[in-house]
């Protein structure tokens, strides 16, 4: 077991050179592409964009007399409400 791991773990063997080169390759592509696209979505998205995706407009109040759009029906008058009290 003892003779493995002095082989395994000399200097310059083939595995070193291939976590060396997946590291860099990985680096390389996390602070080359990665993080620069998140920041360049980030900006356009919470600076420069009137309305953020995901932020619900409301819909206006609607009064009487008022026409809904979607079934052509136009809203009834106001009940009055004949309170008693006061």
């Amino acid at each position: 077991l003892a003779a493995f791991w002095e082989r395994f773990l000399q200097p310059g063997d083939a595995w070193r050179q291939q976590v060396h080169k997946l590291y860099q390759s990985g680096r390389f592509v996390m602070i080359r592409v990665l993080l620069p696209a998140w920041a360049i979505t980030y900006f356009l998205k919470y600076h420069l964009q009137k309305s953020p995706h995901g932020v619900v407009m409301s819909n206006p109040r609607i009064f009487p007399g008022d026409r809904i759009l979607e079934t052509g029906e136009i809203m009834p008058p106001l009940r009055d409400e004949h309170h008693k009290h006061h």
